[in-house]
């Protein structure tokens, strides 16, 4: 076990565990950030998607000794109201069916907003890559990015 001082949503967190866990287990079991989810557990489903110092990362196998000196975005600290442009344009598109791969279809398309603010649908393919949608809602979310790069 390791102490980890964590810099999450803009809060300072201290966890005791062990170098290798996954961020997404020091998330949702030691500091009850459930947004994130688990999906596949090999990274390849886009589930557990967050910001590691802005860019897109899978958490289910970023382990925490790599995460410490970053600044980690969840779901929950991408907006505190739900109103960041992605979250608007979701609800907009009626994106969501079941939800479970929202937040990280929704954490990929911030991190693209913010490093492209007009993605053509070619960036769009590419950032998404790998965010499985099981209920197959790709044609909404495009648009939906599409939106809230206009609203940015």
């Amino acid at each position: 076990m390791a102490l980890y001082n964590l810099n999450i949503n803009g809060k300072s967190q201290q966890v005791d565990v062990d170098p290798n866990t996954p961020m997404l287990w020091v998330l949702r079991d030691h500091l009850d950030l459930v947004g994130t989810k688990f999906g596949c557990g090999i990274a390849q489903c886009g589930a557990c998607t967050i910001h590691l110092d802005g860019n897109a990362v899978r958490s289910c196998q970023l382990p925490v000794s790599a995460a410490e000196d970053a600044k980690i975005t969840t779901i929950e600290g991408l907006s505190e109201a739900g109103d960041h442009p992605v979250q608007k344009a979701w609800i907009e598109h009626d994106v969501p069916q079941c939800g479970y791969c929202q937040a990280g279809q929704i954490m990929s398309a911030a991190a693209l907003l913010a490093q492209n603010p007009s993605p053509s649908d070619s960036d769009i393919d590419n950032a998404m890559n790998g965010n499985i949608c099981r209920c197959g809602t790709y044609t909404r979310i495009k648009a939906a990015i599409h939106t809230a790069s206009q609203n940015l």
